[in-house]
C-alpha cells in the first residue's frame, strides 16, 4: 500500500551557539543545521529553505556604530539647523539615532506623524483626534498644543512609553523642538536642511521636499553608508534597519548578504548534494490586528537571498475550485480531481479565476515573515530557521 503523505510545510527553529564578531557564520549555520538533522532524525531535501536572522549576520560582521559616529556624519553632511522628518516611535530603532543627531550640536526640529507613525505606533487616540476637529492632512501641532489637547502624557499601549517625552529628553542643551505634522513641506518653514527619517515612504518624502525647495536632503539610508573612524556601515541602507546594542551603540543592518547566502547554499550542496535555498531575514511583513502596528521596521524583509526565492507563489484556491468546478464530486474522486487540477494549473495564474482569493506576495516576504514569527525577537535562541515542504502542494506525494 502506498504511503499517504499527511504533512505539508514544516518549520523548525534551529538552536545555535551565541555568535560573536569574527565567527565563521557559514560554518556555524551549516554545522547547526546538519547537527539538528542528525539529532532529530530528519533529512534535508531539495528546495528546503534556510533562514538566518539579520542580527546574527551583522554581529559576526561587527557592523556597529557609536552615537559619536552618527554625530560626526551628521556634522559633515549638514551645515545648519536640521529638520528630522517622520521617524518611527521606538526606543530600539530611533532613540539612539536621535541621540547621535543631537550630539552634533545642531538645532533640531523633529516632526512626528500623527495620529500614528509610519508603522502604526500611536501618538493619540484617533477618535479623540476626530472629536477635537483635527485634520491630520493640514493641521500642525506644537508640542504644547499636543499636550493641551491630549493630556500631559500619552503612553504607548504596548510599551507604556511617552515617546514625545522620550525624544525630547535626548536633547543636548535643549536643542530639540517637536511638532506633529504629516505634510513634509511644513518643515521648510524652519530650515531648508532636512533629514528624512521615515522608512518605506522615504523616496516620496524626499521628492516632495526637493520639489518644494529644500536645499539639502538626506535620508537615514544615507547616513553611515561608509565607515566613520573605523565604524561599521551599510552602503545600501545606512542607519535604516539598525537596532540598539548598548546605551551608546547601534547594530546596523547587515551588509554583503548576497555572497553570504550563496556560500551557505554552496557548502550545503557540497555536504548534502541538495539544492537548498537560503535567505537572511529581518522583520516580518505583517500587521498586529489589535495594536494596528505593522511589524516591518526594517527597510526590507530580506536583504539577501538565493535565486530560487525570486518571484511569487503560483497557486489555485482549493476552496474556490471545490465549491464551484468540483462541487458535484465527493470523497476520493474529489481529492483526485483536485490533485489533477493542481498538476495541470497554468504557469501564470495572475488574474485567472481559479486563483481568486490568493495573494501572490513576494516569496521572500512570505518566508521571511514565517521565519521571524518562528524565531521571535526574545530568548528562543533559534537564529536559524529550516522550512521544508513550502514549495510542495496538495498534489505532491
Amino acid at each position: 500500500m502506498a504511503k499517504i503523505r499527511t504533512v505539508g510545510t514544516t518549520v523548525r527553529g534551529i538552536r545555535a551557539p551565541i555568535a560573536k564578531e569574527g565567527d565563521d557564520l557559514v560554518k556555524l549555520v551549516v554545522d547547526s543545521v546538519l547537527q539538528s538533522a542528525e539529532a532529530e532524525g530528519y533529512e534535508l531535501r531539495d528546495r528546503d529553505v534556510i533562514g538566518i536572522t539579520e542580527s546574527i549576520v551583522a554581529r559576526t560582521q561587527g557592523n556597529y556604530v557609536d552615537v559619536e559616529d552618527i554625530a560626526q556624519d551628521i556634522s559633515r553632511k549638514f551645515t545648519g539647523d536640521i529638520a528630522v522628518l517622520f521617524p518611527i516611535l521606538s526606543r530600539n530603532r530611533f532613540s539612539l539615532i536621535l541621540k547621535g543627531i543631537a550630539l552634533s550640536g545642531r538645532k533640531i526640529y523633529l516632526f512626528l506623524n500623527y495620529p500614528s507613525d509610519e508603522v502604526g505606533n500611536s501618538l493619540m487616540d484617533i477618535d479623540l483626534m476626530d472629536e477635537k476637529g483635527l485634520n491630520p492632512y493640514i493641521d500642525v501641532l506644537k508640542e504644547s498644543e499636543y499636550r493641551q489637547l491630549f493630556g500631559a502624557r500619552f503612553l504607548h499601549p504596548f510599551t507604556g512609553i511617552d515617546y514625545v517625552q522620550l525624544y525630547k529628553d535626548l536633547a543636548v542643551n535643549n536643542n530639540i523642538e517637536i511638532y506633529l505634522a504629516n505634510d513634509p513641506r511644513v518643515a521648510l518653514q524652519y530650515t531648508k536642511e532636512i533629514l528624512v527619517a521615515n522608512i518605506h515612504e522615504r523616496k516620496r518624502t524626499k521628492k516632495i521636499l526637493l520639489q518644494a525647495g529644500a536645499e539639502r536632503v538626506y535620508g537615514l539610508d544615507e547616513i553611515l553608508t561608509e565607515p566613520v573612524n573605523g565604524s561599521g556601515f551599510n552602503p545600501d541602507y545606512g542607519l535604516l534597519g539598525s537596532n540598539k546594542a548598548t546605551e551608546n551603540s547601534l547594530k546596523l543592518f547587515p551588509r554583503d548578504c548576497q555572497p553570504f547566502v550563496d556560500k551557505v547554499q554552496e557548502v550545503l550542496y557540497e555536504k548534502t548534494g541538495k539544492k537548498i535555498e537560503v535567505l537572511v531575514y529581518g522583520d516580518g511583513a505583517f500587521k498586529d490586528p489589535r495594536g494596528k502596528i505593522w511589524e516591518l521596521a526594517d527597510p526590507v524583509v530580506s536583504p539577501g537571498y538565493t535565486s530560487g526565492l525570486i518571484g511569487t507563489p503560483n497557486e489555485i484556491k482549493i476552496k474556490y475550485i471545490a465549491d464551484n468546478e468540483l462541487a458535484n464530486l465527493e470523497g476520493k474522486a474529489k481529492t483526485e480531481a483536485m490533485k489533477q487540477k493542481i498538476r495541470a494549473k497554468h504557469k501564470n495564474l495572475v488574474g485567472r479565476v481559479e486563483s481568486l482569493g490568493t495573494t501572490p506576495r513576494q516569496l521572500t516576504d512570505l518566508l521571511g515573515s514565517l521565519c521571524d514569527l518562528t524565531s521571535g525577537s526574545g530568548d528562543k535562541g533559534t537564529p536559524i530557521v529550516l522550512i521544508q515542504g513550502y514549495f510542495d502542494d496538495y498534489a505532491t506525494e
